[in-house]
């Protein structure tokens, strides 16, 4: 109880400090921006430069998609990922997975202004960010009343820095989320928190920055300064490993450190001896449902512009998550006898995810087959993987994040081929070359795909072992079984969900 007391104490002491902290960094200084990712605007409103006045400025259209698309991906979280899961378990814990959902996100929303964003998306090394935008410093200047620009993926087109901001902050917040429901209705709340600020600090932060920071294309202007940029990079970017929303940083991320989490924390009480159906699959479909709207800003919001990709984006993600309902119900209907709504939310759920890392990446075609091949395989992962592995993954996180992020990310590699049907990427940003046909080699892809993989397999997996130790020695991990089976809704929170 001392150590719970001292760890809330911490906590409160911190957010404090962080907020005074947060006032201070706001004091403007001269600066540009010393992230490669970003161009910070310093135009003076009343005597601009000749080089502010032709400085790119955001476009309202892209802005408003942006910040359209970060409200749909709250909407993924809470209430949609949270009802998802909440559905999922016995109805004395729902409430409990409810409240994790829900204050997990919110701690990892704080925690990336005050540390996050900078460590994920300024110019570091290749595994980790810098200290240039702690506690949001130099996103606005309340003094000229100006905001830094943030790249995006077009030369000469940027949006608002503090929108982009805004925007990982979701990622950030649904990833610690997802874990969540691998050691659902066992956990102590507490534990659940010094959890999520150690495996967000040391795992999730290095794998967005090692995944997705880049100087920009703006930065590419002379093909001498290719290599030195390119050596800023995170360093599966520098690998060439393609990840457009978060096959890798998201999904396999929070899958794995979901299935360690299963092993360490144990076994539900009466596992394997009694069944544990869902409570509610109204709950579950109305989750599930919130979930597929709000990922058309997840992943179409991730092209960072209302342009063709992004329409490409939400197309693929309508395409490959209908395909792996019908997929997994139909194979579903043919072993077991009868389809299942459970089943149809879940294969719906493995489209989503396996797309992600693929929506902007593959033709129309590869989206379609990337939902036909999922379903089964996640269904497979949720039946014949889970019993081989024999741990209490309790709403299945592993056999569909992880397994369904894995065949997305590798799957990318093939279908981003034009030759299969899908955009190539760009291979020159000084001149904003596309690889040609003739010269994409699907092995090759294939190649980095997988080593930025294997990658975020083993970083996630150490880190989030050691998480779970440290919160274990400092609070334990799991509730005791009388308290188990009165329910976490009670125990930790003093509240029920139903009536009784």
């Amino acid at each position: 109880m001392l150590n719970l007391r001292c760890f809330i104490g911490a906590l409160c002491a911190a957010l404090s400090w962080g907020a005074c902290c947060v006032v201070a960094a706001q004091v403007p200084v001269a600066e540009t921006s010393s992230t490669a990712s970003t161009q910070t605007s310093v135009a003076a409103p009343a005597a601009p430069t000749a080089a502010a006045a032709r400085a790119p400025q955001p476009n309202k259209g892209d802005t408003a998609w942006m910040m359209v698309s970060t409200l749909l991906v709250v909407l993924m979280t809470v209430p949609g990922l949270a009802l998802f899961y909440g559905g999922l378990v016995r109805s004395k814990n729902v409430l409990s997975v409810l409240m994790q959902v829900m204050v997990s996100f919110s701690l990892i929303v704080v925690l990336w202004l005050i540390y996050g964003y900078s460590l994920a998306f300024t110019e570091g090394n290749a595994f980790v960010g810098g200290t240039s935008r702690l506690f949001g410093r130099g996103l606005f200047d309340n003094l000229s009343g100006s905001f830094a620009n943030a790249a995006t993926f077009s030369k000469g087109v940027v949006i608002p820095e503090i929108v982009f901001m805004a925007f990982q902050a979701t990622f950030a917040g649904i990833t610690c989320a997802l874990i969540v429901g691998a050691f659902a209705e066992r956990m102590k709340f507490s534990a659940v928190l010094i959890f999520m600020v150690i495996w967000f600090t040391f795992s999730y932060l290095p794998i967005a920055h090692m995944v997705w920071f880049w100087p920009g294309p703006d930065a590419y202007t002379d093909a001498r300064l290719v290599d030195g940029l390119n050596a800023t990079a995170g360093k599966i970017w520098q690998w060439g490993a393609l990840d457009f929303a978060g096959g890798t940083v998201v999904h396999i991320n929070a899958g794995v450190a979901g299935l360690v989490g299963a092993y360490l924390v144990g076994k539900r009480v009466g596992y394997g001896k009694e069944a544990f159906p869902p409570h509610s699959l109204t709950l579950t479909m109305v989750g599930a449902s919130l979930l597929w709207v709000g990922w058309f800003g997840f992943n179409a919001g991730s092209a960072l512009e209302a342009n063709g990709t992004a329409g490409l984006a939400f197309i693929n993600t309508l395409l490959a998550t209908a395909a792996a309902v019908m997929s997994w119900t139909l194979v579903e209907w043919w072993l077991k006898g009868k389809p299942s709504m459970l089943g149809a939310a879940s294969g719906a759920v493995a489209g989503l995810v396996a797309i992600t890392p693929a929506a902007g990446n593959v033709g129309l075609m590869g989206a379609l087959a990337l939902g036909i091949v999922v379903g089964p395989l996640c269904l497979w992962g949720v039946s014949g993987l889970k019993r081989r592995l024999k741990a209490d993954d309790a709403l299945d996180v592993f056999g569909v994040h992880a397994l369904g992020g894995i065949f997305g990310a590798l799957a990318t590699g093939m279908f981003n081929s034009p030759n299969l049907g899908g955009p190539g990427h760009v291979v020159d940003w000084v001149t904003a070359t596309v690889i040609k046909p003739a010269d994409y080699s699907i092995a090759t892809q294939f190649i980095a795909q997988a080593k930025g993989v294997g990658l975020t397999i083993v970083w996630t997996a150490v880190v989030a072992f050691i998480a779970y130790k440290i919160a274990d020695r400092l609070v334990g991990l799991r509730v005791s079984d009388d308290e188990q089976r009165e329910g976490l809704d009670i125990v930790a929170h003093g509240e029920s969900a139903y009536s009784r």
